[in-house]
């Protein structure tokens, strides 16, 4: 019987286990640790634990120095222009002589709500349905594409859309209410129908499965099941755009400049007197009375401002709630 050639002996010193007790070995550390003892911080972890300090001391930093300037701006408005109101100052209509004293602001209230009402009117329908076709319809490139579509035109500047507008409407034919509804309404608009697709998105799944799984149509589901469930925040939404519209002068100087006299319910065939721009040429007029009032007028529009944006921030958090539950 033919025996096996040994192997050569090797000169290399066997491979030895390791012993019990000796500690393990940390390849990235390039050293031995023991997992026994105590979890002392390395320098890294103590530097990157500094950073983050540094951060969040500037991030608090920055939100008290927000909350001051905001905390000044209602001080300033309110200490100035609370003065100004009374019953007469929500029923009168200004003055004929602009620096004279008394007066209110009775025609630029009723034609900021009808401005209000129409640019409402127009954002919030065509809002809930790009909002729809976004989330039940759109496919998938498309809704991206309308998506950044949406946040582009929250961008952009809206002296630029009265700018456009003017241009495309009242240059030649004049300035009406119902232009300047038409801008308040481009700068509603992504804010309802992004607001919109958020609550859509909330519904839960299960209720479209179950509507699929009776043989309801698409269209049918959409309308009785999915959007009747977020109604709720759509709403609250629109609340938000209306706050975020009403303080814009930009394009109402450009579409709607008028210094009211009396009050008018004529939108289409007139340019609507308003409080944006009322506040503008009051605080230019020479006269203390003319900037008494201008203080009034700024202060009911931030009163209005910011109850509507915190009631309707309430409002759409517990709208969340509900869909989430």
């Amino acid at each position: 019987m033919t025996e096996l050639p040994h192997p050569p002996a090797s000169s290399a010193a066997p491979l030895q286990p390791a012993a019990d007790d000796a500690p393990p070995f940390d390849l990235l550390a390039g050293r031995s640790f023991d997992p026994s003892g105590p979890l002392d911080p390395t320098g890294h972890l103590r530097g990157r634990q500094r950073l983050s300090r540094i951060m969040q001391a500037i991030q608090t930093g920055s939100a008290i120095v927000a909350l001051a300037v905001l905390a000044i701006v209602i001080y300033s408005v309110a200490a100035h222009g609370a003065g100004a109101l009374s019953v007469g100052f929500f029923t009168q209509s200004p003055p004929v002589n602009p620096e004279g004293a008394g007066g209110g602001i009775a025609p630029e209230l009723v034609g900021t709500v009808l401005l209000m009402i129409v640019a409402t009117a127009i954002a919030l329908p065509t809002g809930i349905l790009i909002a729809l076709y976004l989330t039940e319809f759109a496919p998938p490139k498309v809704a991206s594409a309308l998506r950044l579509i949406l946040d582009l035109l929250n961008g952009v500047p809206t002296i630029l859309i009265g700018l456009v507008l003017f241009g495309l409407l009242v240059a030649g034919h004049g300035e009406t209410g119902f232009y300047a509804s038409l801008a308040l309404a481009i700068i509603m608009l992504p804010l309802i129908a992004r607001a919109a697709q958020e609550m859509l998105l909330l519904v839960p799944t299960g209720m479209r499965e179950a509507a699929d799984a009776l043989g309801v149509t698409r269209w049918r589901t959409v309308r009785g099941v999915v959007l009747p469930s977020a109604i709720g925040g759509i709403l609250t939404a629109t609340i938000l755009a209306v706050a975020r519209a009403a303080g814009e002068t930009a394009p109402l100087i450009l579409l709607s400049d008028v210094f009211g006299r009396a009050v008018t319910f004529g939108i289409f065939g007139q340019a609507l007197p308003n409080i944006p721009v009322y506040i503008l040429e009051a605080s230019e007029q020479a006269s203390r009375y003319g900037f008494a009032r201008a203080w009034g007028a700024a202060f009911v529009l931030l009163a209005f401002i910011a109850l509507a944006s915190l009631g309707g921030r309430v409002l759409m958090a517990r709208s969340r709630a509900k869909l989430v539950q």
